[in-house]
């Protein structure tokens, strides 16, 4: 597998991630279902809980769109605070899971196969919207999928979402001490590619700043609130990629975005 950094376009992002994350579905529900729970809501691999975290504010009667929604486990939570929720994600095989926990929980949690960056809801449909770690890390146009949050928005709507911490991009995606010295620079934007052995994406993340962050959130006509970056919890001994208590000590791993739609 050849394995760079270089420019891909929207299409091929789109194309390779949701390919990917067909094949992946099994493994990482297989790998990471537990800890995420059936009906949990984690924001990050450092474990932040909802349910004591409360960065969605009240949720009970509110109409919310999860984006990213993998197999559905916020999504189930949030229906069991007392919500009306709806999750998208672009991968069929994640929403195959979805639907088998649904069987096995006995409950149903609406959801639909779209891009991000082309919800197909109306304007103004929900009061919420919530991403971890779902789609953003994974498109060429985050301004596109930010745009599109605002618009299915009620005015006054909010939008909470997770990305790795932009920070993270300059050191190697290692839990061991290689993972703890930087050697690519922080404002090089170009996306990681995975290339399968035709010579074709396979895999994209994009890099943004933490300035970019905050530049795609106000043009979309959001105001950011809030910003919450998780500590590396005493106890959690548990790796999840380059996640590990090793950088977790050292290293913010999450950065969480709050944000409102403007009137």
């Amino acid at each position: 597998m050849d394995v760079g950094r270089r420019p891909v376009s929207r299409s091929q992002t789109s194309r390779a991630n949701r390919g990917w994350w067909d094949g992946a579905a099994d493994d990482y529900q297989a790998e990471h279902g537990g800890f995420l729970r059936d009906d949990g809501f984690v924001w990050c691999p450092e474990g932040l809980d909802e349910a004591s975290a409360r960065l969605l504010g009240e949720v009970a009667g509110r109409r919310i769109l999860e984006i990213g929604c993998g197999a559905g486990q916020c999504g189930r939570w949030l229906l069991g605070q007392g919500a009306t929720v709806v999750g998208a994600d672009l991968s069929h095989r994640q929403l195959q899971h979805s639907r088998r926990i649904d069987m096995a929980a006995g409950v149903r949690l609406p959801v639909v196969q779209a891009d991000a960056e082309t919800l197909p809801f109306a304007g103004g449909s929900f009061d919420l919207a919530c991403s971890a770690y779902g789609a953003l890390p994974f498109v060429a146009d985050a301004a596109a999928v930010l745009a599109e949050v605002r618009r299915v928005l009620r005015p006054g709507g909010r939008f909470v979402f997770s990305v790795s911490h932009p920070v993270r991009w300059a050191f190697p995606d290692d839990p061991g001490p290689r993972g703890l010295t930087a050697d690519r620079p922080y404002f090089d934007r170009t996306p990681y590619v995975e290339y399968s052995d035709e010579g074709e994406p396979s895999y994209v993340e994009h890099h943004r700043t933490m300035g970019d962050w905050v530049g795609l959130i106000t043009g979309a006509g959001l105001t950011l609130t809030g910003l919450t970056e998780p500590e590396w919890p005493p106890g959690h001994d548990r790796a999840w990629g380059g996640w590990s208590p090793l950088r977790g000590r050292l290293l913010p791993g999450t950065a969480i975005f709050q944000c409102t739609a403007s009137f």
